[in-house]
């Protein structure tokens, strides 16, 4: 079978359609992307080995109306070049991610006949799936609320949030070897997502000393490539200090670094948290506090309920409350231990191939 898959504007809707793609190819299916021609969307579908198809879409400003014009009739214009592409390559399924781009892609597919699906990774649906949902055959959820907002409840299906297979790749030994890390050290992963976290990085480079002073703790500190320079200053490592504290500004072997560590700080997005969630690693979550409807705080919710995680808001990752549980969950463990096992339940690891059902299921019934 042939499937189109589509999502654009962040990595957090790419990964998990490119996780999908990744379990289809290994069934034997044919896999297209569809997305922005300037997006993060083309750049790691090529990456990935897939056929990339651009459509132009952009969102507006609903303060400005003119901005709204010019929305709609890109993707007035995208769905009838979505529609002549269809005619010509003949899709079994469409599945969307979000982002501005799904809207015309997946509208095309509805008018067309052709089964159209959804992937929602957050735990509050985004503009484009709860724009498409009505016309969607099923609809897949990271969490079960996120389905609040669609009124067919028979179209829902609880898959997780789908897991690059780069993730998996690294075994622990791979990942140490990989950093240079020995085999017998405490590991911390320091990250904020792929831009970083301004406020995350301050209030770790705080601790430089208490951290330090843990006996053989090393730190993998990824700040995101605008702070890099600013986190180096605040550090100011000496060269033994920088030894143990490994400070970059991107890191693009993830699946080895999460491999490598023992515990991790990060913030709540859709992926990082399906990555930690499918790595099952203990973790102090730091949701970011402007994201939508405060999604990040919802989705950290979840795991912290099953036991996997601490969680600290942003707004207090200076008080007491955020160090006390970073070195509660550095001293023990008995308690990463814990939170590992409790990780299992969220049963991430398995996403890709419960979409992949779905998808499957919906175009056979």
């Amino acid at each position: 079978m042939l499937f189109v898959l589509s999502g654009g504007g962040t990595a957090g809707h790419i990964n998990p359609a490119i996780a999908l793609a990744e379990e289809l190819t290994r069934r034997g299916h044919e896999v297209r992307f569809a997305g922005t021609p300037t997006g993060i969307e083309s750049r790691l579908a090529v990456q990935a080995g897939f056929a990339f198809e651009p459509f132009e879409a952009a969102g507006f400003n609903r303060r400005h109306p003119l901005s709204l014009v010019k929305a709609l009739k890109l993707i007035n214009a995208s769905r009838v070049k979505a529609k002549k592409w269809f005619a010509q390559i003949k899709p079994d399924a469409v599945v969307g991610f979000g982002g501005y781009v799904c809207i015309p892609v997946c509208r095309a597919a509805e008018e067309m006949h052709i089964p159209m699906m959804l992937h929602e990774q957050n735990s509050v649906m985004g503009v484009a799936n709860k724009e498409l949902a009505k016309g969607a055959v099923k609809v897949a959820l990271t969490y079960e609320v996120a389905g609040n907002s669609v009124s067919d409840k028979s179209k829902l299906v609880v898959t997780g949030n789908p897991v690059r297979s780069t993730i998996f790749d690294s075994t622990r030994e791979e990942g140490r070897a990989y950093l240079g890390i020995p085999d017998d050290a405490l590991l911390l992963l320091v990250f904020g997502g792929s831009l970083g976290a301004r406020h995350l990085n301050t209030a770790i480079c705080a601790l430089k000393e208490r951290l330090l002073a843990v006996p053989n703790l090393y730190i993998v500190h990824v700040t995101g490539p605008k702070e890099l320079e600013t986190v180096q200053g605040d550090l100011a490592l000496t060269e033994d200090e920088a030894k143990r504290w490994i400070v970059k500004g991107y890191e693009d072997q993830m699946g080895k670094v999460m491999a490598a560590c023992d515990a991790t700080v990060a913030r709540a997005g859709a992926t990082s948290l399906a990555e930690i969630s499918a790595r099952q690693i203990p973790a102090l979550l730091v949701p970011f506090p402007y994201a939508t409807a405060d999604h990040q705080t919802m989705n950290a919710r979840s795991y912290v309920d099953a036991g996997a995680a601490y969680m600290v808001a942003d707004a207090d990752v200076e008080e007491p409350e955020f160090a006390d549980k970073l070195f509660d969950l550095l001293g023990s463990a008995d308690l990463r231990a814990s939170m590992h096992e409790a990780a299992a339940s969220c049963d991430t690891a398995n996403a890709a191939e419960k979409l992949a059902d779905m998808v499957e299921s919906a175009v056979n019934a």
